[in-house]
């Protein structure tokens, strides 16, 4: 076994362990679906609030996880000294930041197989001119660049800040994001500069890609596919070349 398939399982295996964060991860976004789908505090201008709401909470929830409970989880081990001994072994930062974007695919396969089964009971379906294994095919696609992006954010601050410092810069930069992504507040709701600097934000793009595949069952728009596609790349490469194991 390779040393990544190696960290891969180990991390895996970790983050499986934590089941009340894994609930916690799980169970939030589906109040936040179940709430914003049926008490109508936000106009989504869409027929039916759910065909909003289950893209930009499945986009909320990539985001929350790859971000913020990565980036929150690896800054306390580096704070405790868990990562320090991984610094003298052949895994590398490279393979290390890999790893640990890869093992959070896992628990975000476990959000979408709970929240879209809840989207389907609330009365939502994809909809719109694409099939839905190319809506499906699209989605997955916007899913995964959105990981590698958050996830390289998440790191990027975790192997760089205090470990309590890293706690309040997630969670601020996650309210930001939040705020400017789309995903419980429609962009066409933010003043119109403020949208066009969300735009080229992964939280927007991320938003905008759901949105189209699984709310509107239209294409991907281009500016999506390269905002999360640079970003997908960028933070990556910033978290291996900034990270410290201690």
């Amino acid at each position: 076994m390779t040393a990544f398939a190696a960290q891969v399982r180990a991390e895996t295996s970790m983050t499986l362990r934590r089941g009340e964060t894994l609930l916690l991860t799980v169970g939030i976004p589906v109040v936040f679906l179940v709430f914003f789908s049926t008490v109508h505090v936000v106009p989504t201008q869409t027929p039916h609030p759910v065909s909003f709401f289950v893209p930009g909470i499945l986009a909320l929830a990539v985001m929350s996880t790859a971000m913020v409970s990565l980036g929150i989880a690896t800054g306390f081990e580096r704070g405790y000294g868990v990562l320090k001994r991984l610094g003298s072994t052949p895994l590398g930062r490279g393979r290390l930041v890999g790893a640990k974007i890869a093992t959070i695919l896992v628990v975000e396969v476990v959000q979408a197989a709970v929240l879209v089964p809840v989207g389907v009971g609330l009365g939502w379906h994809p909809a719109g001119s694409t099939g839905a294994g190319a809506a499906g095919g699209q989605a997955l696609a916007i899913a995964l660049l959105a990981t590698a992006a958050f996830g390289g954010i998440g790191l990027t601050m975790a192997g760089r800040l205090r470990a309590e410092l890293n706690l309040a810069a997630a969670n601020g930069l996650y309210l930001v994001l939040l705020l400017l992504g789309g995903m419980v507040v429609p962009l066409a709701k933010l003043p119109g500069w403020l949208a066009d600097l969300a735009r080229i934000l992964p939280a927007a793009a991320l938003s905008d890609g759901l949105h189209a595949a699984l709310g509107s069952g239209t294409a991907v728009p281009v500016h999506a596919w390269v905002v999360l596609a640079v970003w997908a790349v960028a933070a990556p490469v910033a978290a291996v070349v900034t990270f410290r194991w201690e």
